[in-house]
């Protein structure tokens, strides 16, 4: 799978992709209050939608804690299982609140290395709709640069629809 991925050619697709799945999973989640049941729709969705998401899932903030994240909804191999705020790429999204595009993790001060194979990563966070972080969603792939602005944009969309409730224009 990685030595065929090609990211200009994906590129080219993706967006409409993106827009195609926002779609999707509206359709799926519609009348579904729950948190859980929302995040293991969103991982199950992503993972089966884009072949170099390696490791799909999200980390959940710990009411009990409040400045940490635990394992939440995911598909791929194991995962880490608490993530402080500030540590590693997870935790840089969950504190200050922004999109971390990492081409090379290697290169990432902190990373954490929950499976080796992981090389390429992005994490957006997710927002109620009060605008209160409740997770990050996190996505790692097993090549070099394998995430964009175009990724940023379009979880971004799925997970304000899905999560603070704003719905992604059709």
């Amino acid at each position: 799978m990685s030595e065929d991925f090609d990211p200009a050619r994906l590129s080219a697709d993706k967006a409409a992709r993106y827009a195609e799945l926002a779609q999707e999973i509206a359709a799926v989640l519609e009348g579904e209050p729950n948190a859980v049941a929302r995040m293991a729709t969103i991982v199950s969705m992503l993972a089966s939608a884009f072949e170099h998401f390696f490791w799909t899932g999200f980390y959940v903030v710990d009411p009990a804690k409040g400045n940490e994240l635990v394992v939440g909804p995911y598909q791929g191999t194991l995962g880490c299982l608490r993530i402080a705020f500030g540590r590693g790429v997870c935790g840089a999204a969950a504190a200050t609140g922004e999109i971390q595009i990492v081409d090379d993790v290697s290169a990432f001060p902190g990373h954490i290395a929950c499976d080796a194979r992981s090389v390429s990563e992005i994490v957006a966070p997710v927002r109620d709709a009060e605008g209160r972080l409740i997770a990050v969603l996190d996505v790692d792939a097993t090549v070099p640069a394998a995430f964009d602005g175009v990724d940023a944009a379009g979880l971004s969309a799925i997970l304000n629809q899905t999560f603070a409730m704003t719905p992604v224009p059709a």
